[in-house]
């Protein structure tokens, strides 16, 4: 749903007027690039990809018969779940906008409870941030895949290698665009393994990524809130995924 709504935002129109063709070819374009980064965890996507590719058949292919009383709109079931996970997911800013507000007021000088250690790696990535990450990423892959010839090389290097070598070049950079992250001589392996790094990284609150104008350029800079030394002993030790 997170996708969803991100599409239906992204083509400035209601919820409850879905241009169903349009959204379906671009959900099943992220759903390919989801897909290169880890085949095991698109299951929840493939079943709204079902139900957009039903919708759309049923948009687009002629009818047999005809049927004289009017038809019930096939996308008011997906409209209906698509409101209600809005509903909750603007409870949910709510209450993460009333939280960073009470941030900025003084705490008790003591407690008696005990003091709640957050875990970083846990918290979810803005879903903003992600999906225009994830289209960004798209756009390189696509363009490595047409500038490359086609060959299999595999990149092993740990991800939490490739998360110190990112934080290295944006702590001496200050700032850099998204894509210049990315080398087009880079094989699809390491492609990835970088982008699992940035995604590491904003997760853990070590950079952040900006981006001025909706759509626009993604900057991605240092967080200045968190300036203490790299640790990387808490970080997944997993591999990107083979080409």
């Amino acid at each position: 749903m997170d996708l969803l709504l991100y599409l239906v935002r992204k083509h400035e129109v209601e919820i409850t007027d879905i241009p169903i063709a349009a959204i379906t070819d671009q959900y099943l374009e992220y759903l390919a690039i989801l897909e290169k980064l880890d085949v095991g965890a698109v299951g929840d996507f493939l079943a709204v990809a079902s139900l957009l590719i039903e919708i759309k058949s049923q948009q687009v292919l002629p009818r047999a018969d005809e049927v004289q009383e009017e038809l019930e709109d096939p996308r008011q079931e997906l409209v209906r779940r698509l409101l209600d996970y809005k509903k909750y997911r603007d409870a949910a800013s709510l209450l993460e906008e009333r939280s960073r507000y009470w941030q900025q007021h003084y705490t008790r000088l003591s407690t008696e409870l005990p003091r709640h250690e957050r875990d970083l790696a846990g918290e979810p990535i803005q879903e903003v941030e992600l999906w225009d990450l994830v289209s960004a990423f798209g756009r390189i892959i696509r363009e490595n895949e047409a500038s490359r010839p086609s060959s299999i090389v595999y990149d092993d290097t740990p991800i939490h290698v490739h998360m110190a070598r990112v934080y290295q070049r944006l702590v001496e950079a200050g700032r850099l665009r998204f894509a210049d992250l990315f080398d087009p001589s880079m094989h699809k392996s390491k492609l990835i393994g970088i982008f699992l790094a940035i995604l590491e990284l904003v997760r853990h609150h070590r950079i952040r990524v900006e981006q001025n104008a909706l759509f626009g350029e993604i900057w991605v800079l240092p967080d200045p809130t968190n300036t203490a030394p790299l640790d990387l002993s808490d970080v997944d030790d997993y591999e990107p995924a083979s080409p």
